[in-house]
């Protein structure tokens, strides 16, 4: 059986308060941000672990890394993420190599934190836009409360305005409150589970970077 016209989603929405409105407004805006920051990060995630992969099976494969370092350094704007970590240490590297009288362990340390600013860049890179999507998974739901209460009490004193209440006259009021919830629930879980999906993925692939940059470091240690 189908719906009636009256109490379909669009004319619900079309029907409610002003002030539910404009939480739903605020809602789909919220729902359409999450959406285009999970698309971009899951994208974003996806590219960076795999340059990662290739570029590690490159740099244990033996070669020489002075041409490594080249071959990075000339194309470091389209490089990957670990890429531009190994640029930063070596060629640090490389300058404290060319130093006069420079002390071994300080060389190493100067390439160790090189590589750990870079590090830490890269990493923020990957956790932008994951604040948005908890926020949006933790707080979307309440705001779809609160336009429903708000919707609720609306029309529950519309009725004082009825000699007679029945279900028939309060149930579009009502109806009309619930959808508030049922878009921040949209809202909500999607960003909810793409944050804890992402959270993870990035936690796995700061530990490989983090495992290159001491490993890296003992490569150079045997250089030095």
């Amino acid at each position: 059986m189908n719906a009636s016209p009256e109490l379909s989603i669009v004319q619900l929405v079309l029907h409610a308060s002003l002030l539910v409105q404009i939480v739903m407004a605020i809602l789909a805006v919220m729902s359409l941000g999450s959406w285009t920051t999970i698309f971009r990060k899951l994208l974003l995630l996806r590219q960076t672990a795999s340059q990662t992969q290739r570029f590690e099976e490159e740099f244990w494969s033996g070669g020489d890394l002075g041409k490594l370092y080249q071959r990075v350094h000339a194309k470091r704007a389209e490089a990957g993420t670990l890429e531009r970590i190994f640029d930063a240490g070596m060629g640090e590297f490389l300058k404290w190599r060319q130093t006069p009288g420079a002390d071994p362990q300080s060389m190493l340390d100067g390439t160790r934190r090189a590589m750990r600013v870079a590090f830490q860049r890269e990493l923020d890179a990957l956790e932008r836009g994951l604040p948005f999507l908890a926020n949006v998974g933790s707080v979307s739901p309440y705001i779809g409360l609160f336009g429903t209460v708000w919707g609720i009490m609306h029309a529950f004193v519309g009725l004082s305005n009825v000699q007679q209440a029945t279900l028939a006259s309060v149930a579009p009021g009502i109806a009309e409150a619930l959808v508030a919830t049922a878009i921040g629930l949209f809202a909500a879980i999607p960003a909810f589970v793409a944050y804890n999906r992402f959270s993870a993925d990035v936690d796995r692939l700061a530990n490989r970077l983090d495992n290159f940059v001491d490993e890296f470091s003992n490569v150079l240690l045997r250089q030095k």
